[in-house]
């Protein structure tokens, strides 16, 4: 049976070989990671129509300028990142 465990991080973690990614886990990826670039794109500039602070968050934004091409460019980074995270994630192949 020892055979059959495979040993990754020093030991930290230990799966049977030849195991998968569980489906629930694959769907969280696509969960997450819609969730961490919407965000980006969201708030980019803030929480800028908030009752209490939005409007010292807009004043902040006129004092201090905003870059929205570079936070788009970040959001893209972050989506070409999920791409491939839920490629690899939903590719059957395991190599032990």
């Amino acid at each position: 049976m020892a055979d059959e465990l495979k040993d990754y991080a020093g030991g930290w973690i230990t799966e049977k070989k030849g195991t998968g990614v569980p489906t629930f886990l694959k769907f969280a990826y696509i969960a997450i990671m819609a969730g961490c670039v919407g965000y980006l794109v969201i708030y980019m500039n803030g929480e800028i129509n908030h009752e209490d602070r939005g409007a010292l968050v807009r004043q902040f934004n006129s004092m201090t300028g905003s870059n929205d091409g570079f936070m788009y460019v970040v959001a893209g980074l972050a989506a070409i990142y999920a791409l491939i995270l839920v490629m690899f994630a939903f590719k059957n192949k395991h190599e032990d």
